[in-house]
């Protein structure tokens, strides 16, 4: 935001140095992911591999040297509409912990996203932690995006999980949208569409057209929103095969 001008800032405090915010554990089948934990050291950490949609997101974060210096935290409270991190943490229903000098809050991802680069964070708040369910059994999990260049902003992407009973129908299935409103979306109707069925490749096509049937997709330079709305129900079929197939082999 002070690369581009954006916006300026009277005082800026260096958070670098408080190492509780950088913690990455465990805590009875949830991913809690310090808000200053470092995007590339995510990418490595064995303990945040409980959680592969957010491990998988990180390489698509602009260019290493943002990783390097990014923060999990930094990047879903910036509230990027085209951010992965913030798709990633709706798709999977991440809490947020949010802090005060009067407490401590969680917030449902749902809840936490108000707009483009807004949250619900009050002024006084701050976002220390980001709580990451962790899913079991067969799961399969994939994120696809379409960009102008490798490391530009997503023009259109997709974060999806989905979660097979005994029978290899579908148990549970997430599916997030990224670039396509003024916030990360969830595409409640197309996952509600697969919740039980055993889906062959017409199924998918019907459920990623659904995933952006009502959308209205922002228009600029670089795309379209009919672009957008093509390509994005292109990279929903296609990141829904990918989890499907992950999810059937094991």
């Amino acid at each position: 935001m002070l690369a581009l001008r954006l916006t300026r800032f009277e005082h800026l405090v260096d958070l670098n140095h408080v190492s509780e915010l950088s913690s990455v554990e465990r805590d009875n089948g949830t991913l809690v992911v310090g808000a200053m934990a470092r995007q590339c050291s995510i990418e490595r950490n064995e303990v945040a591999q409980a959680v592969p949609l957010l491990t998988r997101a990180i390489p698509l974060i602009g260019h290493f040297q943002i990783r390097n210096r990014g923060t999990v935290g930094g990047s879903i409270a910036h509230a990027d509409p085209a951010g992965e991190l913030p798709a990633i943490a709706l798709a999977l229903d991440a809490e947020m912990e949010i802090a005060s000098s009067g407490g401590t809050r969680r917030v449902e991802a749902r809840d936490f996203f108000a707009g483009t680069w807004t949250t619900t964070i009050e002024p006084d708040e701050l976002l220390v932690a980001i709580r990451f369910p962790v899913w079991s059994g067969r799961c399969g999990f994939a994120i696809d995006e379409v960009a102008r260049r490798m490391g530009d902003f997503a023009l259109t992407g997709v974060g999806c999980g989905v979660e097979l009973d005994d029978a290899g129908a579908v148990r549970r299935a997430a599916i997030s949208l990224l670039g396509m409103g003024p916030t990360p979306l969830r595409a409640d109707a197309a996952e509600a569409a697969l919740v039980g069925t055993t889906p062959v490749a017409a199924d998918l096509s019907a459920a990623a057209e659904l995933a952006v049937r009502d959308l209205d997709p922002p228009v600029d330079v670089h795309a379209s929103a009919a672009y957008r709305t093509s390509v994005g129900a292109h990279v929903v079929e296609r990141a829904l095969s990918s989890a499907l197939e992950e999810a059937r082999g094991g």
